[in-house]
Protein backbone atom coordinates (compact mmCIF):
# COMPACT_ATOMS: atom_id res chain seq x y z
CA UNK A 1 0.00 0.00 0.00
CA UNK A 2 1.58 3.58 -0.73
CA UNK A 3 1.36 6.15 1.79
CA UNK A 4 0.29 9.26 -0.36
CA UNK A 5 1.99 12.42 1.59
CA UNK A 6 0.21 15.84 1.36
CA UNK A 7 0.93 18.86 -1.56
CA UNK A 8 3.04 20.70 0.99
CA UNK A 9 4.98 17.13 2.06
CA UNK A 10 5.60 16.31 -0.79
CA UNK A 11 7.21 19.98 -2.14
CA UNK A 12 9.17 20.81 0.87
CA UNK A 13 9.12 17.80 3.74
CA UNK A 14 11.69 16.34 5.25
CA UNK A 15 10.36 12.65 4.09
CA UNK A 16 10.22 13.40 0.67
CA UNK A 17 13.70 14.67 0.61
CA UNK A 18 14.82 11.39 2.28
CA UNK A 19 12.67 9.28 -0.21
CA UNK A 20 14.15 11.35 -3.31
CA UNK A 21 17.24 11.03 -1.89
CA UNK A 22 17.65 7.07 -2.24
CA UNK A 23 15.62 6.93 -5.11
CA UNK A 24 18.19 9.06 -6.75
CA UNK A 25 21.25 7.49 -6.07
CA UNK A 26 19.81 4.58 -8.62
CA UNK A 27 19.28 6.79 -11.33
CA UNK A 28 22.65 9.14 -10.26
CA UNK A 29 24.53 7.47 -13.54
CA UNK A 30 22.36 8.02 -15.87
CA UNK A 31 21.69 11.49 -15.58
CA UNK A 32 25.32 11.87 -15.08
CA UNK A 33 25.99 10.49 -18.56
CA UNK A 34 22.96 12.70 -19.88
CA UNK A 35 24.69 15.81 -18.08
CA UNK A 36 28.26 15.10 -19.37
CA UNK A 37 27.05 14.28 -22.93
CA UNK A 38 24.70 17.49 -23.12
CA UNK A 39 27.80 19.55 -21.88
CA UNK A 40 30.20 18.10 -23.96
CA UNK A 41 27.82 19.24 -27.32
CA UNK A 42 27.89 22.62 -25.26
CA UNK A 43 31.48 22.93 -24.49
CA UNK A 44 32.33 22.10 -28.72
CA UNK A 45 29.85 24.41 -29.82
CA UNK A 46 31.33 27.17 -27.73
CA UNK A 47 35.15 25.93 -28.57
CA UNK A 48 34.09 26.05 -32.11
CA UNK A 49 33.06 29.66 -32.45
CA UNK A 50 35.77 30.74 -30.02
CA UNK A 51 38.17 28.88 -32.71
CA UNK A 52 36.67 30.55 -35.39
CA UNK A 53 36.58 34.30 -34.13
CA UNK A 54 39.85 33.76 -32.23
CA UNK A 55 41.10 32.98 -36.45
CA UNK A 56 39.22 36.15 -37.36
CA UNK A 57 40.63 38.28 -34.82
CA UNK A 58 44.25 37.32 -35.91
CA UNK A 59 43.34 37.93 -39.37
CA UNK A 60 41.99 41.45 -38.37
CA UNK A 61 45.27 42.39 -36.38
CA UNK A 62 47.36 41.02 -38.82
CA UNK A 63 45.74 43.52 -40.99
CA UNK A 64 45.79 46.37 -38.77
CA UNK A 65 49.64 45.95 -38.89
CA UNK A 66 50.03 46.06 -42.40
CA UNK A 67 47.64 49.10 -42.62
CA UNK A 68 48.10 51.64 -40.57
CA UNK A 69 45.10 53.54 -41.69
CA UNK A 70 43.02 50.70 -40.06
CA UNK A 71 44.01 51.73 -36.47
CA UNK A 72 41.34 54.49 -35.87
CA UNK A 73 38.58 52.67 -36.89
CA UNK A 74 40.40 49.34 -35.08
CA UNK A 75 40.41 51.07 -31.77
CA UNK A 76 36.41 52.43 -31.91
CA UNK A 77 35.73 48.55 -32.53
CA UNK A 78 37.39 47.63 -29.17
CA UNK A 79 35.20 50.64 -27.67
CA UNK A 80 32.50 49.40 -28.47
CA UNK A 81 32.73 45.47 -27.88
CA UNK A 82 34.02 46.50 -24.42
CA UNK A 83 30.81 48.86 -23.53
CA UNK A 84 28.49 45.94 -24.91
CA UNK A 85 30.17 43.74 -22.18
CA UNK A 86 30.26 46.11 -20.20
CA UNK A 87 26.12 46.32 -20.70
CA UNK A 88 25.94 42.60 -20.54
CA UNK A 89 27.51 42.26 -17.17
CA UNK A 90 25.20 44.72 -15.90
CA UNK A 91 22.20 43.19 -16.82
CA UNK A 92 23.59 39.90 -16.05
CA UNK A 93 26.48 39.53 -13.00
CA UNK A 94 26.68 36.16 -12.23
CA UNK A 95 29.05 35.77 -15.76
CA UNK A 96 31.58 38.24 -14.48
CA UNK A 97 34.98 37.05 -15.06
CA UNK A 98 35.63 32.99 -14.98
CA UNK A 99 32.23 31.88 -13.39
CA UNK A 100 33.64 29.19 -10.71
CA UNK A 101 33.29 31.12 -8.09
CA UNK A 102 29.80 31.74 -8.97
CA UNK A 103 29.36 27.95 -9.14
CA UNK A 104 30.57 27.57 -5.85
CA UNK A 105 28.20 30.14 -4.31
CA UNK A 106 25.19 28.28 -6.37
CA UNK A 107 26.38 24.59 -4.64
CA UNK A 108 26.05 26.64 -1.50
CA UNK A 109 22.79 28.15 -1.49
CA UNK A 110 23.78 31.46 -1.69
CA UNK A 111 23.39 32.97 -5.50
CA UNK A 112 20.38 31.70 -7.51
CA UNK A 113 21.26 30.48 -11.03
CA UNK A 114 19.46 31.01 -14.21
CA UNK A 115 20.70 28.77 -16.87
CA UNK A 116 19.56 29.84 -20.28
CA UNK A 117 20.47 33.56 -20.16
CA UNK A 118 23.82 32.46 -18.43
CA UNK A 119 24.78 30.17 -20.82
CA UNK A 120 23.92 32.67 -23.47
CA UNK A 121 25.34 35.61 -22.11
CA UNK A 122 28.35 33.91 -21.17
CA UNK A 123 29.07 32.96 -24.81
CA UNK A 124 28.88 35.98 -26.33
CA UNK A 125 30.84 37.90 -23.25
CA UNK A 126 33.75 35.73 -22.91
CA UNK A 127 34.24 35.08 -26.82
CA UNK A 128 33.81 38.93 -27.60
CA UNK A 129 36.68 39.57 -24.82
CA UNK A 130 38.52 36.20 -25.83
CA UNK A 131 38.07 37.44 -29.46
CA UNK A 132 39.27 40.60 -28.96
CA UNK A 133 42.63 39.55 -27.31
CA UNK A 134 41.97 39.73 -23.64
CA UNK A 135 44.45 37.42 -21.78
CA UNK A 136 41.47 35.16 -20.56
CA UNK A 137 40.72 31.39 -20.53
CA UNK A 138 37.80 29.37 -22.06
CA UNK A 139 37.88 27.01 -19.27
CA UNK A 140 36.49 28.75 -16.54
CA UNK A 141 33.28 29.55 -19.02
CA UNK A 142 33.34 25.81 -20.18
CA UNK A 143 32.52 25.02 -16.12
CA UNK A 144 30.02 27.64 -15.55
CA UNK A 145 28.57 27.02 -19.17
CA UNK A 146 28.13 22.85 -17.64
CA UNK A 147 27.02 24.36 -14.76
CA UNK A 148 24.34 25.87 -16.12
CA UNK A 149 23.31 22.67 -18.34
CA UNK A 150 23.12 20.75 -15.36
CA UNK A 151 20.69 23.10 -13.73
CA UNK A 152 18.44 23.00 -16.60
CA UNK A 153 18.55 19.27 -17.27
CA UNK A 154 17.63 19.41 -12.97
CA UNK A 155 14.28 21.78 -13.00
CA UNK A 156 13.47 19.90 -16.67
CA UNK A 157 13.34 16.55 -15.11
CA UNK A 158 12.03 18.40 -11.74
CA UNK A 159 14.69 17.24 -9.71
CA UNK A 160 14.56 18.65 -5.77
CA UNK A 161 17.64 20.57 -4.48
CA UNK A 162 19.88 17.75 -3.15
CA UNK A 163 19.74 15.94 -6.80
CA UNK A 164 20.62 19.27 -8.72
CA UNK A 165 23.19 19.90 -6.15
CA UNK A 166 24.58 16.51 -8.49
CA UNK A 167 23.71 17.32 -11.51
CA UNK A 168 25.59 21.35 -11.56
CA UNK A 169 28.82 19.88 -10.26
CA UNK A 170 28.49 16.83 -12.99
CA UNK A 171 27.95 19.72 -15.35
CA UNK A 172 30.71 21.78 -14.26
CA UNK A 173 32.95 18.70 -13.90
CA UNK A 174 31.93 17.99 -17.71
CA UNK A 175 32.64 21.51 -18.57
CA UNK A 176 36.58 21.72 -17.34
CA UNK A 177 36.79 17.74 -19.19
CA UNK A 178 35.16 18.86 -22.47
CA UNK A 179 37.52 22.35 -22.33
CA UNK A 180 41.20 20.51 -21.76
CA UNK A 181 40.43 16.78 -22.83
CA UNK A 182 40.80 16.48 -19.25
CA UNK A 183 38.02 13.95 -17.56
CA UNK A 184 40.06 13.07 -14.38
CA UNK A 185 41.37 16.81 -13.76
CA UNK A 186 37.64 17.70 -13.65
CA UNK A 187 36.62 15.25 -11.24
CA UNK A 188 39.70 15.98 -8.72
CA UNK A 189 38.81 19.35 -9.26
CA UNK A 190 35.58 19.42 -8.17
CA UNK A 191 36.61 16.90 -4.93
CA UNK A 192 39.42 19.02 -4.20
CA UNK A 193 37.77 22.58 -5.14
CA UNK A 194 34.24 22.88 -5.33
CA UNK A 195 33.45 20.50 -2.78
CA UNK A 196 36.68 20.21 -0.45
CA UNK A 197 36.43 16.38 0.80
CA UNK A 198 35.91 13.06 -1.14
CA UNK A 199 32.29 11.52 -1.41
CA UNK A 200 31.82 8.67 -3.10
CA UNK A 201 28.28 9.73 -5.01
CA UNK A 202 30.06 13.02 -5.90
CA UNK A 203 32.91 10.75 -7.73
CA UNK A 204 30.64 8.58 -9.46
CA UNK A 205 28.33 11.49 -10.65
CA UNK A 206 30.98 13.50 -11.68
CA UNK A 207 33.15 10.74 -13.22
CA UNK A 208 30.26 9.35 -15.27
CA UNK A 209 29.76 13.69 -16.63
CA UNK A 210 33.48 13.72 -17.39
CA UNK A 211 33.84 10.64 -19.24
CA UNK A 212 30.51 11.23 -21.12
CA UNK A 213 31.88 14.77 -22.22
CA UNK A 214 35.32 13.45 -22.95
CA UNK A 215 33.82 11.23 -24.95
CA UNK A 216 31.49 14.10 -26.76
CA UNK A 217 34.93 16.42 -26.93
CA UNK A 218 37.37 13.97 -29.05
CA UNK A 219 35.07 12.79 -31.38
CA UNK A 220 35.16 16.48 -32.40
CA UNK A 221 38.45 17.61 -31.91
CA UNK A 222 40.41 14.28 -31.57
CA UNK A 223 42.17 12.38 -29.25
CA UNK A 224 45.74 14.01 -28.98
CA UNK A 225 46.41 15.73 -25.89
CA UNK A 226 45.38 19.51 -25.76
CA UNK A 227 49.33 20.18 -25.04
CA UNK A 228 51.34 18.49 -27.10
CA UNK A 229 55.30 18.80 -25.88
CA UNK A 230 56.58 15.82 -27.74
CA UNK A 231 58.55 13.27 -26.01
CA UNK A 232 59.17 14.04 -22.58
CA UNK A 233 62.52 12.37 -21.19
CA UNK A 234 62.26 11.85 -17.36
CA UNK A 235 64.51 14.08 -14.96
CA UNK A 236 67.65 12.72 -14.05
CA UNK A 237 67.61 12.51 -10.22
CA UNK A 238 71.03 14.48 -9.87
CA UNK A 239 68.79 17.60 -11.86
CA UNK A 240 66.06 16.90 -8.48
CA UNK A 241 67.50 20.02 -6.84
CA UNK A 242 66.91 22.24 -9.53
CA UNK A 243 63.23 21.15 -9.78
CA UNK A 244 62.81 21.77 -6.05
CA UNK A 245 64.37 25.15 -6.58
CA UNK A 246 62.02 26.06 -9.41
CA UNK A 247 58.99 25.02 -7.25
CA UNK A 248 60.18 27.03 -4.23
CA UNK A 249 60.26 30.31 -6.76
CA UNK A 250 57.07 29.82 -8.24
CA UNK A 251 55.40 29.33 -4.96
CA UNK A 252 56.30 33.44 -4.21
CA UNK A 253 55.54 34.18 -7.47
CA UNK A 254 51.97 32.95 -6.76
CA UNK A 255 51.77 34.52 -3.59
CA UNK A 256 51.79 37.64 -5.64
CA UNK A 257 49.80 36.75 -8.54
CA UNK A 258 46.95 35.90 -5.72
CA UNK A 259 47.73 39.52 -4.41
CA UNK A 260 48.09 41.44 -7.51
CA UNK A 261 44.66 39.91 -8.79
CA UNK A 262 42.61 40.79 -6.10
CA UNK A 263 44.08 44.74 -6.08
CA UNK A 264 43.41 44.28 -9.84
CA UNK A 265 39.93 43.48 -8.93
CA UNK A 266 39.72 46.57 -6.37
CA UNK A 267 40.92 48.96 -8.55
CA UNK A 268 38.36 48.18 -11.01
CA UNK A 269 35.41 48.06 -8.29
CA UNK A 270 36.26 51.44 -7.22
CA UNK A 271 36.15 55.33 -8.67
CA UNK A 272 39.59 57.03 -9.08
CA UNK A 273 40.73 59.28 -11.39
CA UNK A 274 38.43 57.05 -14.02
CA UNK A 275 35.05 56.33 -12.70
CA UNK A 276 34.81 52.50 -12.91
CA UNK A 277 31.57 52.37 -15.10
CA UNK A 278 34.51 53.42 -17.43
CA UNK A 279 37.10 51.33 -16.60
CA UNK A 280 35.85 48.18 -18.92
CA UNK A 281 37.63 49.62 -22.06
CA UNK A 282 41.26 49.78 -20.15
CA UNK A 283 42.24 45.66 -21.11
CA UNK A 284 40.20 46.21 -24.59
CA UNK A 285 42.97 49.38 -25.48
CA UNK A 286 45.46 47.44 -24.35
CA UNK A 287 44.53 44.37 -25.91
CA UNK A 288 44.64 47.05 -29.25
CA UNK A 289 48.24 48.25 -28.61
CA UNK A 290 49.74 45.08 -27.71
CA UNK A 291 48.04 43.87 -31.10
CA UNK A 292 50.35 46.28 -32.62
CA UNK A 293 54.00 45.97 -30.60
CA UNK A 294 53.58 42.13 -29.12
CA UNK A 295 50.73 40.01 -30.53
CA UNK A 296 52.49 37.12 -28.60
CA UNK A 297 50.70 37.83 -25.28
CA UNK A 298 47.04 38.28 -26.80
CA UNK A 299 44.29 35.46 -25.90
CA UNK A 300 44.38 32.84 -23.60
CA UNK A 301 48.36 31.80 -24.62
CA UNK A 302 47.83 28.12 -25.63
CA UNK A 303 49.57 28.77 -29.37
CA UNK A 304 52.06 30.83 -27.44
CA UNK A 305 52.42 27.89 -25.08
CA UNK A 306 53.34 25.63 -27.92
CA UNK A 307 55.48 27.89 -29.24
CA UNK A 308 58.21 27.55 -26.00
CA UNK A 309 59.48 24.29 -27.27
CA UNK A 310 60.54 25.62 -30.83
CA UNK A 311 61.39 29.02 -29.68
CA UNK A 312 64.60 30.74 -29.61
CA UNK A 313 63.96 33.44 -27.84
CA UNK A 314 66.74 35.27 -25.36
CA UNK A 315 66.72 35.72 -21.91
CA UNK A 316 65.60 39.43 -22.37
CA UNK A 317 63.00 38.73 -24.23
CA UNK A 318 61.23 35.80 -22.31
CA UNK A 319 61.25 38.90 -19.75
CA UNK A 320 59.62 40.87 -21.60
CA UNK A 321 56.66 38.28 -21.86
CA UNK A 322 56.09 37.22 -18.55
CA UNK A 323 56.04 40.57 -17.36
CA UNK A 324 53.78 42.14 -19.94
CA UNK A 325 51.57 38.84 -20.24
CA UNK A 326 51.17 38.83 -16.59
CA UNK A 327 50.05 42.87 -16.18
CA UNK A 328 47.86 42.32 -19.31
CA UNK A 329 45.79 39.24 -17.35
CA UNK A 330 45.19 41.47 -14.17
CA UNK A 331 43.61 43.77 -16.10
CA UNK A 332 42.32 41.50 -18.02
CA UNK A 333 40.46 39.52 -15.63
CA UNK A 334 40.48 42.90 -12.73
CA UNK A 335 37.55 44.34 -15.25
CA UNK A 336 35.33 41.22 -14.65
CA UNK A 337 35.23 40.41 -18.70
CA UNK A 338 34.04 36.60 -19.17
CA UNK A 339 36.61 34.13 -19.04
CA UNK A 340 38.62 32.15 -17.06
CA UNK A 341 42.29 32.19 -15.50
CA UNK A 342 43.52 28.77 -15.62
CA UNK A 343 44.89 29.14 -19.23
CA UNK A 344 46.47 32.74 -18.13
CA UNK A 345 48.24 31.52 -15.50
CA UNK A 346 49.74 28.04 -17.49
CA UNK A 347 51.03 29.94 -19.21
CA UNK A 348 52.69 32.28 -17.30
CA UNK A 349 54.59 29.70 -15.31
CA UNK A 350 55.22 27.60 -18.68
CA UNK A 351 57.23 31.12 -19.80
CA UNK A 352 58.61 31.63 -16.25
CA UNK A 353 59.45 28.07 -16.64
CA UNK A 354 60.99 28.43 -20.14
CA UNK A 355 62.85 31.16 -18.87
CA UNK A 356 64.39 29.24 -15.64
CA UNK A 357 65.49 26.64 -18.15
CA UNK A 358 67.01 28.77 -20.73
CA UNK A 359 69.19 30.29 -17.25
CA UNK A 360 70.42 26.68 -16.54
CA UNK A 361 70.97 26.16 -20.02
CA UNK A 362 73.33 29.22 -20.07
CA UNK A 363 74.95 29.52 -16.94
CA UNK A 364 75.19 26.11 -15.51
CA UNK A 365 75.24 23.81 -19.05
CA UNK A 366 72.26 22.10 -18.12
CA UNK A 367 70.99 19.57 -20.75
CA UNK A 368 68.69 21.15 -23.02
CA UNK A 369 66.98 18.31 -23.61
CA UNK A 370 65.16 19.13 -20.21
CA UNK A 371 63.99 22.89 -21.03
CA UNK A 372 60.49 21.20 -21.78
CA UNK A 373 60.30 19.85 -18.44
CA UNK A 374 61.04 22.74 -16.72
CA UNK A 375 58.17 24.25 -18.73
CA UNK A 376 55.76 21.51 -17.29
CA UNK A 377 57.25 21.46 -13.56
CA UNK A 378 56.43 25.30 -13.98
CA UNK A 379 53.13 25.37 -15.07
CA UNK A 380 51.97 22.97 -12.08
CA UNK A 381 54.00 24.61 -9.47
CA UNK A 382 52.11 28.07 -10.66
CA UNK A 383 48.79 26.50 -10.59
CA UNK A 384 49.17 25.09 -7.16
CA UNK A 385 50.40 28.21 -5.29
CA UNK A 386 47.69 30.11 -7.02
CA UNK A 387 44.65 27.32 -6.40
CA UNK A 388 45.85 25.30 -4.05
CA UNK A 389 44.84 21.97 -5.67
CA UNK A 390 47.84 20.11 -5.91
CA UNK A 391 46.41 16.81 -7.09
CA UNK A 392 43.90 18.61 -9.35
CA UNK A 393 47.27 19.93 -11.13
CA UNK A 394 49.10 16.86 -11.31
CA UNK A 395 46.26 14.98 -13.09
CA UNK A 396 45.66 18.04 -15.39
CA UNK A 397 49.12 18.89 -15.79
CA UNK A 398 49.29 14.80 -17.10
CA UNK A 399 46.37 14.64 -18.85
CA UNK A 400 46.88 17.65 -20.98
CA UNK A 401 50.70 16.57 -22.03
CA UNK A 402 49.77 12.95 -22.34
CA UNK A 403 52.61 11.80 -20.36
CA UNK A 404 53.08 10.24 -17.14
CA UNK A 405 57.00 10.23 -17.28
CA UNK A 406 57.46 13.11 -14.44
CA UNK A 407 54.76 11.79 -11.81
CA UNK A 408 57.60 11.72 -8.96
CA UNK A 409 59.13 15.82 -10.03
CA UNK A 410 55.70 16.59 -10.72
CA UNK A 411 54.48 15.89 -7.12
CA UNK A 412 57.99 17.32 -5.45
CA UNK A 413 57.34 20.88 -7.48
CA UNK A 414 53.38 20.84 -6.55
CA UNK A 415 54.85 19.97 -2.23
CA UNK A 416 56.94 22.65 -2.14
CA UNK A 417 55.01 25.54 -4.22
CA UNK A 418 51.88 25.26 -2.19
CA UNK A 419 54.08 25.04 1.14
CA UNK A 420 55.21 27.90 0.05
CA UNK A 421 51.89 29.88 -0.39
CA UNK A 422 50.84 27.64 2.80
CA UNK A 423 53.66 29.75 4.96
CA UNK A 424 53.05 33.17 3.49
CA UNK A 425 49.21 32.95 4.31
CA UNK A 426 47.77 33.07 0.72
CA UNK A 427 44.58 31.78 0.45
CA UNK A 428 43.24 30.04 -2.30
CA UNK A 429 42.60 32.20 -5.59
CA UNK A 430 38.82 30.50 -5.94
CA UNK A 431 38.24 30.92 -2.62
CA UNK A 432 38.98 34.69 -1.76
CA UNK A 433 37.12 35.10 -5.35
CA UNK A 434 34.15 33.59 -4.05
CA UNK A 435 34.17 35.77 -1.05
CA UNK A 436 33.93 39.14 -3.33
CA UNK A 437 30.75 37.07 -5.25
CA UNK A 438 29.10 36.37 -2.22
CA UNK A 439 29.61 40.44 -1.28
CA UNK A 440 28.97 41.88 -4.22
CA UNK A 441 25.84 39.96 -4.99
CA UNK A 442 22.40 39.46 -3.10
CA UNK A 443 22.34 36.37 -1.02
CA UNK A 444 19.87 33.66 -2.29
CA UNK A 445 17.87 32.69 0.57
CA UNK A 446 14.49 29.93 0.53
CA UNK A 447 12.14 28.71 2.63
CA UNK A 448 12.88 27.51 6.20
CA UNK A 449 10.51 24.37 4.81
CA UNK A 450 12.54 23.68 2.34
CA UNK A 451 15.18 20.78 3.30
CA UNK A 452 18.43 19.46 2.34
CA UNK A 453 21.32 16.96 2.42
CA UNK A 454 24.64 17.57 3.43
CA UNK A 455 27.35 14.87 3.13
CA UNK A 456 30.40 15.70 5.30
CA UNK A 457 33.33 13.21 5.64
CA UNK A 458 35.22 12.96 9.39
CA UNK A 459 38.67 13.17 9.10
CA UNK A 460 40.98 10.73 10.84
CA UNK A 461 42.16 12.39 14.22
CA UNK A 462 38.85 14.52 14.02
CA UNK A 463 37.65 15.33 17.65
CA UNK A 464 34.14 13.85 17.10
CA UNK A 465 35.83 10.80 16.86
CA UNK A 466 35.24 7.97 18.84
CA UNK A 467 32.17 9.27 20.06
CA UNK A 468 28.74 8.81 20.27
CA UNK A 469 26.47 10.91 18.20
CA UNK A 470 24.70 11.86 21.57
CA UNK A 471 28.02 13.31 22.90
CA UNK A 472 28.29 16.10 20.50
CA UNK A 473 27.31 19.34 20.63
CA UNK A 474 25.36 19.57 16.78
CA UNK A 475 25.13 22.72 14.96
CA UNK A 476 21.28 23.92 14.97
CA UNK A 477 18.95 23.85 12.36
CA UNK A 478 20.21 20.47 11.43
CA UNK A 479 19.87 16.50 12.11
CA UNK A 480 22.33 13.61 11.53
CA UNK A 481 19.90 11.20 9.78
CA UNK A 482 22.60 8.36 7.52
CA UNK A 483 26.02 7.43 7.93
CA UNK A 484 28.19 6.07 5.89
CA UNK A 485 30.76 3.70 6.17
CA UNK A 486 32.50 2.33 3.45
CA UNK A 487 29.98 0.37 1.18
CA UNK A 488 27.96 0.03 5.24
CA UNK A 489 24.91 2.18 5.47
CA UNK A 490 24.25 2.78 8.79
CA UNK A 491 21.05 4.51 10.26
CA UNK A 492 22.66 6.37 13.06
CA UNK A 493 21.45 5.93 16.82
CA UNK A 494 21.86 7.91 20.09
CA UNK A 495 25.10 5.60 21.55
CA UNK A 496 26.75 4.99 17.35
CA UNK A 497 30.05 5.74 17.29
CA UNK A 498 31.81 7.61 14.94
CA UNK A 499 34.86 6.80 12.96
CA UNK A 500 37.22 8.32 11.01
CA UNK A 501 36.75 8.19 7.34
CA UNK A 502 32.90 7.80 8.26
CA UNK A 503 30.73 10.41 6.06
CA UNK A 504 27.42 12.01 7.85
CA UNK A 505 24.52 12.69 5.78
CA UNK A 506 22.83 15.74 7.82
CA UNK A 507 19.48 17.04 7.27
CA UNK A 508 19.11 20.66 6.95
CA UNK A 509 17.07 23.98 6.03
CA UNK A 510 18.21 25.46 2.51
CA UNK A 511 18.16 28.47 3.85
CA UNK A 512 20.68 27.47 6.18
CA UNK A 513 22.58 24.65 4.66
CA UNK A 514 25.54 27.19 3.83
CA UNK A 515 26.42 28.31 7.62
CA UNK A 516 25.51 24.62 8.84
CA UNK A 517 27.66 22.53 6.27
CA UNK A 518 30.53 25.18 7.60
CA UNK A 519 30.07 24.67 11.04
CA UNK A 520 30.26 20.73 10.47
CA UNK A 521 33.30 21.02 8.40
CA UNK A 522 34.87 22.99 11.04
CA UNK A 523 33.39 20.13 14.09
CA UNK A 524 34.01 17.22 12.14
CA UNK A 525 37.33 18.32 10.40
CA UNK A 526 38.85 20.26 13.83
CA UNK A 527 41.67 17.28 15.34
CA UNK A 528 41.98 16.28 18.51
CA UNK A 529 45.43 16.75 19.58
CA UNK A 530 44.61 16.78 23.55
CA UNK A 531 46.23 13.25 24.03
CA UNK A 532 49.09 14.50 22.14
CA UNK A 533 49.79 17.60 24.37
CA UNK A 534 49.42 15.23 27.32
CA UNK A 535 52.55 12.88 26.19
Amino acid sequence: MKVRWSKVEQTNGSQDTLNRWHRFRSRLIVEGAIVGMATGFAVVAYRWILTMVMELSGRVFLAVRSDLRLIVPFFLVLILISWIIKKMITQEPLIKGSGIPQVEAFLLNLLPMKSMKIIMYKIVGSVLSIGSGLSLGREGPSIQLGASVGKGISSLLGRKKIEERFLVTGGATAGLAAAFNAPLAGVMFSLEEVHKNFSPLVMASTLVAAVSADYVSKNFFGLSPVMQFGQLESLPLHYYHYAMLLGILMGFLGVLYNRSLLHSLDFFSKDSLIPKQYKMVIPFLMAGVLALVLPEVLGGGHHLLMSLNASQWGLGFLAILILVKFVFTMFSYGSGAPGGIFLPLLVLGGLVGKLYGSMLVSWLDFPSLYVTNMIIYAMLAYFTAIVRAPITGIILISEMTGSLQNFLPLSLVAILSYLVADLMDSKPIYESLLARVVKDLPVFLTSERNKTLLDVPVYMGSSVEGKAVKDIVWPKYCLVVGLKRGQEEIIPKGDTVIKGGDSLVILATESRASATRKCLENLLQDCDLTEDMKS
